[in-house]
């Protein structure tokens, strides 16, 4: 099958519906519980039209599963909500299935959750209240507490929000998740946004509008087991931090003044005990300590820049940041209308 890229521009993506409300679920390795969810999503999306009379469709984005994710995507009921399905051609990561998702979305504003059920549902009408009734532009949830998680994952958690806020004017939100609405004109805004190394809840943020946070407890996980890990989660970390922060490079400009001075000061000593005490300082040892150092150092600084250098280089390449395979819309009605487009997104 052939494929055909669709220029990002700078203009706003327009739907085709300025009322309702598009559900974006990213989805890999989700066959076990994905038609539980569906049925608990529908449930919400029941309630939504009785209490606002507010129409719904989801939009599953699956990410190349290796299962058998996408036929049981395919053949959910779409009742009472549109169902679509977007098949990516492999797996591109979560940041371009989300994308992929915002793409797709046909309603004007846009939920964003994960297909693993640890996103409850049944919060989704408290954030659809926040933006109706409230007036507010980005509704997004955080986890209340991190207790049961280990110290060090917490420190880690910390330490990456500490670093990616330093002197930003935006701050991103501590523990903030993906689990998130966005109103219309939000996600117009989220849409415009051309860059291909993306960061969601950074760019969610940036964005600005009215934004409130609504505390939750996950759900413990229904089937299988996570494929996030602490190298999995390092890799999104650096990806986060120089995709949307240049705080890494002022660590290092803040390091490398570390590094001067304390060779100030060790220099001074060294010539205070010679000149005032006639002491001998030991050369080799003091000498091959302060070589290894800032030889690792300059390696370290030499790796920050390498991953600024990169991602300037997959800007300026200017590749699809992801392409479908198959596109399935299935309307409410029971109607399939099934495509397989040539489509990519820059």
């Amino acid at each position: 099958m052939a494929v055909k890229p669709i220029k990002r521009t700078n203009r706003i993506a327009r739907p085709s519906s300025t009322h309702g409300l598009s559900i974006v679920v990213p989805l890999f390795n989700e066959a076990a519980g994905l038609a539980a969810l569906h049925e608990r999503i529908a449930q919400v999306a029941r309630a939504l039209k009785a209490k606002y009379d507010l129409p719904a469709e989801i939009v599953y984005v699956d990410d190349g599963s290796r299962d058998d994710t996408n036929n049981i995507a395919r053949a959910l009921p779409a009742d009472p909500l549109d169902v679509q399905v977007v098949t990516l051609s492999r797996n591109f990561g979560k940041e371009a299935a989300l994308l992929a998702g915002l793409d797709h979305a046909r309603l004007g504003a846009v939920l964003f959750m994960d297909g693993d059920g640890q996103h409850p549902p049944s919060l989704v009408d408290t954030l659809v209240s926040r933006w109706l009734n409230d007036g507010y532009d980005v509704v997004y949830t955080a986890k209340a507490n991190r207790e049961n998680e280990p110290w060090l994952r917490r420190v880690g958690v910390h330490a990456f929000y500490s670093l990616i806020n330093w002197g930003a004017r935006q701050p991103i939100p501590e523990d903030a998740g993906d689990f998130r609405l966005l109103s219309p004109r939000a996600a117009a805004a989220l849409r415009q946004l051309p860059e291909r190394n993306r960061f969601f809840k950074g760019l969610a943020t940036w964005i600005g509008f009215r934004q409130m946070r609504v505390d939750y407890d996950p759900a413990p996980r229904a089937h299988g087991r996570t494929s996030w890990n602490v190298w999995t989660l390092i890799g999104l970390s650096i990806e986060g931090l120089t995709s949307f922060s240049v705080a890494p490079l002022r660590f290092a400009s803040l390091l490398g003044v570390l590094m001067a001075t304390t060779a100030l000061l060790f220099g001074a000593w060294i010539a205070m005990q010679t000149v005032l005490y006639g002491k001998d300082v030991p050369g080799y040892p003091s000498l091959a300590i302060g070589l290894m150092v800032l030889g690792g150092v300059q390696l370290m600084m030499i790796g920050v820049l390498g991953e600024y250098i990169g991602k300037l280089l997959a800007e300026a390449k200017g590749r699809p940041v992801y392409f479908v395979a198959e596109h399935t819309v299935k309307n409410a009605v029971g109607s399939a209308v099934k495509t397989t487009p040539a489509r990519a997104a820059e």
